[in-house]
């Protein structure tokens, strides 16, 4: 990846000891959950590579479940963050997958509340910098640093073009776009990163489109 700094290869101001184990991996979290709307009830930490080989001494869970609870990388409660996800009612569970990944840095997390289950693929890149690569099986290739609206949608006609209609009308600049399916006339996936935050009432009228099942937003 580039790089568009020093500080992107010094890494952010953190709780250490690493940059892409610990500050990545809670940037992870915090994106996780950003993406899910609230904080879950029940969690699934599935780490894979150097995540699950290095995990104990990086700190990497616990830095995980810290942006599970909308911790900054440099909060001080980072290290105790297991204390408080179990004081907070959320319950964790920690698994090593002994599967080879396309990225040594990543982790497969499931959150849930209720019956309502959502799954994020994270992988850290170094300098503290991460990409969110997977939703719900969906390709996804999101880096954080852009504010983005997440729109699952059935793969109909016409529904992208209503998309960007409503965000032209209300001046909003779209950054970058990309769109995926699993299989042609079943369900998709819009991803819209834009230049500022989307207003809530430009998400709920994305969300009333036909043909639209859910909108989610991310937070930069």
């Amino acid at each position: 990846m580039k790089y568009r700094s020093v500080f992107d290869v010094i890494g952010p101001i953190m709780v250490g000891p690493s940059s892409s184990h610990t500050a990545g991996a809670a940037k992870i979290g915090r994106l996780a959950r950003s993406i899910f709307g609230k904080q879950p009830d029940k969690v699934v930490l599935s780490l894979y590579g150097s995540f699950a080989g290095t995990y104990k001494g990086h700190a990497t869970d616990v830095a995980l479940i810290a942006g599970l609870l909308g911790y900054e990388t440099d909060d001080p409660r980072l290290p105790q963050s297991a204390q408080y996800a179990k004081e907070a009612g959320m319950e964790v569970v920690l698994r090593t997958e002994e599967a080879i990944p396309e990225h040594p840095n990543t982790v497969r997390i499931s959150m849930q509340v209720g019956a309502e289950v959502m799954e994020v693929v994270g992988i850290s890149v170094g300098g503290g910098n991460v990409e969110l690569c997977e939703l719900n099986g969906f390709q996804l290739g999101l880096s954080g640093e852009c504010p983005a609206i997440l729109i699952i949608n059935h793969d109909r006609y016409g529904i992208i073009a209503r998309v960007t209609q409503i965000l032209s009308e209300q001046h909003v600049n779209i950054g970058n776009m990309k769109v995926s399916r699993k299989e042609k006339g079943k369900m998709a996936l819009m991803v819209i990163e834009t230049d500022e935050m989307i207003s809530g009432s430009i998400i709920d009228r994305i969300r009333q489109l036909e043909g639209v099942d859910r909108v989610l937003s991310m937070e930069d």
